[in-house]
C-alpha cells in the first residue's frame, strides 16, 4: 500500500470513529428521550418512593447525562451490562443467539448474490427482450413487497401448504445438529433474499449499462468482439466499482432484515432479544443492540469504501488531489 492508500485508510478509520461517536450520542439521546421512568417501568406499580430511588442510584439515572453517557460506553466496552428483567449480562444474552441472527444473514447475503448478480447483467444485456423487461418487472415488485409480507407468503405457501419447510422455531439442539439448523433458516434465509435482490439488481442493471454504453466499450465491439467478450474483457473491472458499495450496505441490511424475519419465523435471534427487550422496557439491552448493530452498519461501510479504492485507482487520484 503506498502513501496515498495509507491516507485513505486513515481518513476512512477518522471518518468511522467520528460517524460512531455521533451514533452513539444520538442513541443515548433518543433513548433518554423516551416517555417515563425506567425505574417505574422495571419495579411496577405500588412501589415505594425508597424503593425507586434505590434503583434510580443502581442504574445511575440519578447522575449528570454525561456520567451516565460515560458509564454505558464503559460498560458496553467491558461487557458489563446487565438486563433488568433477566439479571443477566448482555454477553450471556448474545451468545446463542448470535449463532442464530449471523449465519441468517450471511447466509441470506449470499442467496441474494447468487440470484441477483445474473439476473442484473442478464436485465442490462437483454434490456430490449422480455427476459429483461420480466427481469426489471420482478424488482420493481420486490422493492414494494415488505420483507414480513415476503416471510408470511413463504410460510403459507412452502410450509403450510407444500410442508417442505418447517414454519418457524430453531432446534433446539441448535448447531449440534447442522442439517436441522440449516433446514429451519432455509426459509427465513430466502425471504431476506428476496426482498435483498429486488434493489440489487436495479443497481447491478444500472452498473452495467453505464459499461455499455461507454466509448472502449463500442470500440471494443468495433473489433469483432460480442457483447459478453467486450464486457467480461473491458467492463466487468469498471462495472464492479458502484456495485460493491451497494453490496457492502445490502450486507448491513440482511443484518437487519434477520432482525425482522426473526420474528416471523419465532427465531430466538438478536431480532427476538430487541423486540422482548423493547417490550418488557429492558433499555440497557436495547440501547447495546442498537449501538452493536448500527457499528456494524458503519463499519461495513468503511470497508467497503476501502475495497472500492483498491479496485478503481480514480479514486485513489481523486484523494491524492
Amino acid at each position: 500500500m503506498g502513501m496515498h492508500g495509507w491516507k485513505g485508510a486513515v481518513r476512512t478509520l477518522v471518518s468511522l470513529l467520528i460517524s460512531l461517536f455521533l451514533a452513539s450520542v444520538l442513541i443515548f439521546t433518543l433513548i433518554r428521550m423516551l416517555p417515563g421512568d425506567t425505574a417505574a417501568a422495571t419495579l411496577g406499580v405500588g412501589t415505594t418512593p425508597e424503593q425507586l430511588q434505590q434503583l434510580r442510584e443502581e442504574l445511575g439515572t440519578d447522575q449528570p447525562v454525561w456520567t451516565q453517557y460515560g458509564t454505558w460506553l464503559h460498560d458496553l466496552f467491558t461487557g458489563q451490562t446487565v438486563s433488568l428483567v433477566s439479571k443477566a449480562p448482555l454477553s450471556d444474552l448474545l451468545s446463542h443467539r448470535l449463532a442464530i441472527t449471523v449465519p441468517l444473514s450471511l447466509g441470506a447475503f449470499f442467496l441474494a448474490v447468487v440470484i441477483s448478480v445474473p439476473l442484473g447483467v442478464l436485465a442490462a444485456m437483454k434490456r430490449r427482450s422480455p427476459l429483461g423487461v420480466a427481469i426489471s418487472a420482478f424488482s420493481q415488485v420486490g422493492l414494494a413487497v415488505p420483507v414480513f409480507w415476503v416471510g408470511v407468503i413463504l410460510v403459507w405457501v412452502f410450509a403450510l401448504t407444500l410442508g417442505w419447510f418447517p414454519s418457524g422455531n430453531f432446534p433446539r439442539t441448535g448447531w449440534e445438529t447442522p442439517g436441522q439448523a440449516i433446514w429451519a433458516l432455509t426459509l427465513p434465509a430466502f425471504t431476506i433474499a428476496i426482498v435483498m435482490s429486488a434493489v440489487m439488481v436495479r443497481y447491478i442493471r444500472s452498473s452495467v449499462l453505464d459499461v455499455l454504453d461507454t466509448e472502449y466499450m463500442r470500440t471494443a465491439r468495433s473489433l469483432g468482439q460480442s457483447r459478453w467478450q467486450a464486457f467480461l474483457r473491458h467492463g466487468l473491472r469498471n462495472a464492479a466499482v458502484p456495485v460493491v458499495a451497494i453490496l457492502g450496505i445490502e450486507l448491513g441490511t440482511s443484518l437487519l432484515g434477520a432482525v425482522v424475519v426473526e420474528n416471523v419465523f419465532a427465531l430466538p435471534g438478536l431480532g427476538q432479544l430487541l423486540l422482548q427487550s423493547t417490550t418488557s422496557r429492558d433499555l440497557p439491552i436495547v440501547q447495546n443492540l442498537v449501538m452493536l448493530l448500527t457499528a456494524v452498519v458503519l463499519i461495513l461501510n468503511a470497508l467497503v469504501d476501502t475495497i472500492q479504492r483498491s479496485i478503481d485507482p480514480r479514486l485513489r487520484q481523486e484523494e491524492a488531489l
